[in-house]
């Protein structure tokens, strides 16, 4: 079975979601016979390549919430994470576009280490206060997944990948996502947001046992109430 994920590095709810995920995946018993494979999305492709301030300044004013809101909810989103064993650092958090960062997971895809890459940026990103936008870090994280920082800094310095980020994107906008994470089970089901495992399991069950046209389960990323019910998203308008 495949399971395809929308994601951006640049998503507090992504890493979440896919920690989540992983929990459930180890409880299925056909774990052994799922594919994991990532996509590209941008919730945010008109962010500058880097903004001189901290996330919550710039969500601030480019969402036009006081800030004090912002950091209530870097403060909610923080203890979900810390839930998952993440320890999140919104003051340290490197305001950057992540167009570049997905190009990245695209090469570390043809390496075979996308969903290890996938991890270190975001832990990178969200924990550790590294620029997602910086060749060099970019280069760092390849060696330290065998890949030649020689090789990361000429895809990085071209425009290799470009494309392919374009086309996660635009398959996500044909699929209907309109946040992220987003989860498709075997082009058959779709589930919106960092869900339960609970919910991932019976997804995962479900779409081993059944081949339906995609339906979205659970999770509606336009709901302003999402986070509530635990399937919290990102979109292009701010995070639940």
């Amino acid at each position: 079975m495949r399971i395809e994920i929308w994601s951006d590095i640049a998503c507090p709810w992504c890493f979440i979601g896919k920690r989540r995920f992983e929990t459930a995946l180890e409880r299925f018993d056909h774990k052994d016979d799922v594919d994991v494979t990532w996509h590209s999305y941008q919730l945010d492709p008109g962010l500058p390549e880097h903004f001189d301030g901290s996330e919550a300044e710039y969500l601030s004013r480019s969402k036009g919430m006081p800030i004090e809101q912002v950091k209530q909810m870097f403060d909610h989103v923080s203890a979900q994470a810390e839930g998952e064993g993440l320890d999140y650092d919104f003051d340290s958090i490197v305001v950057a576009n992540s167009f570049t960062a997905h190009r990245f997971l695209h090469l570390a895809k043809t390496q075979g280490v996308m969903s290890e890459a996938e991890e270190a940026l975001l832990s990178g990103h969200f924990e550790h206060g590294r620029d997602i936008s910086d060749h060099d870090y970019l280069a760092e994280v390849g060696h330290a997944l065998g890949i030649d920082p020689a090789l990361t800094r000429r895809v990085l310095d071209s425009d290799e990948f470009v494309a392919e980020v374009e086309a996660d994107i635009a398959e996500a906008r044909a699929l209907g996502v309109s946040g992220v994470p987003f989860f498709v089970f075997d082009r058959r089901y779709g589930i919106s947001g960092a869900q339960s495992p609970e919910t991932f399991v019976e997804a995962l069950e479900t779409a081993w046992q059944e081949s339906e046209k995609l339906t979205v389960l659970a999770g509606d990323s336009t709901r302003s109430d999402s986070a509530a019910h635990g399937g919290a998203v990102c979109g292009p308008d701010g995070c639940d």
